[in-house]
């Protein structure tokens, strides 16, 4: 569940980029997975939004692995993301976007973890 004191940050066209977070004089910045992407502590305003707007929201598109409870890995896209959960689906060989395919499905929780890792 998204924290109350997140403050939302959109791009021009309204398209939401993540948040910011008021830490001490500054602000820390959160992508769309809830990961904080200030790693030197918190940041300006300004600096904050830019490191949001850089990002984009590509890196939503990139293949990604889920580490499931036993400790297996599985290849997943992730199919939708929200402040009440994450959804990914298994890719394997790229199944998820094959035309009829109806891949596996696995919910995750905002801000995900470390279970869910970029490819």
């Amino acid at each position: 569940m998204l924290p109350a004191d997140w403050i939302e940050h959109r791009r021009a066209d309204g398209e939401i980029l993540g948040w910011m977070l008021a830490s001490g004089d500054g602000f820390r910045a959160f992508d769309l997975l809830g990961r904080e992407r200030t790693t030197h502590g918190a940041v300006e305003w300004l600096a904050a939004e830019e490191l949001l707007e850089a990002l984009g929201i590509g890196y939503l598109a990139e293949p990604w692995l889920l580490r499931l409870p036993d400790g297996t890995e599985r290849p997943v896209r992730i199919a939708e993301v929200s402040a009440r959960g994450v959804t990914v689906v298994a890719d394997e060989y790229g199944a998820a976007s094959a035309v009829g395919a109806d891949p596996e499905r696995f919910r995750l929780p905002f801000p995900v973890t470390a279970e869910l890792a970029p490819r």
